[in-house]
């Protein structure tokens, strides 16, 4: 079970402590707020991308969308997300809980630059019903190697 994957992940870095499991679902952006009783900005959502072979994850505050012609500048490629099929086989977890801890070998990780107006987010920990409050840093520190890129907008 990809939770308990995470766990392992969290308790060799001294965080497991931290991860947060709920009676209801925290699948969705909505879902996870309403479980946390934050606002949604504040959810550390994970999209996952293919990139030929390559498989991505852009880490992205929950009221951000990817901004096609940023991703295409950035990646040399339209955005093309992983479906719900692709996601457990290519990252380590399924659609719902994805997110960028325990991920199978090879998986590249970005944090997009919505997540900098936050002092703290909130990222899945790998099932539909968990996530953890983390610092910028900690996210930063917990995902090496990973990236800062801008390939999001905002909401106007």
């Amino acid at each position: 079970m990809s939770i308990e994957k995470v766990r392992a992940f969290m308790q060799e870095r001294g965080y497991a402590h931290r991860i947060r499991e709920f009676s209801v679902s925290s699948a969705t952006v909505e879902l996870a707020a309403a479980a946390l009783g934050c606002e949604g900005c504040r959810i550390a959502k994970t999209l996952s991308f293919a990139i030929g072979d390559r498989t991505i994850l852009v880490v992205a505050a929950g009221d951000a969308r990817i901004d096609n012609p940023k991703y295409k500048a950035y990646f040399g490629t339209k955005a093309k997300m992983l479906s719900h099929e692709e996601a457990p086989l290519r990252v380590g977890h399924a659609v719902g809980g994805v997110c960028p801890f325990a991920v199978n070998e090879g998986v590249e990780v970005y944090l997009d630059q919505s997540l900098k107006r936050f002092e703290t987010v909130f990222p899945a920990c790998g099932s539909s019903n968990s996530a953890m409050e983390l610092t910028l840093s900690e996210l930063e520190a917990l995902t090496k190697p990973s990236v800062w890129v801008d390939v999001c907008k905002l909401p106007e």
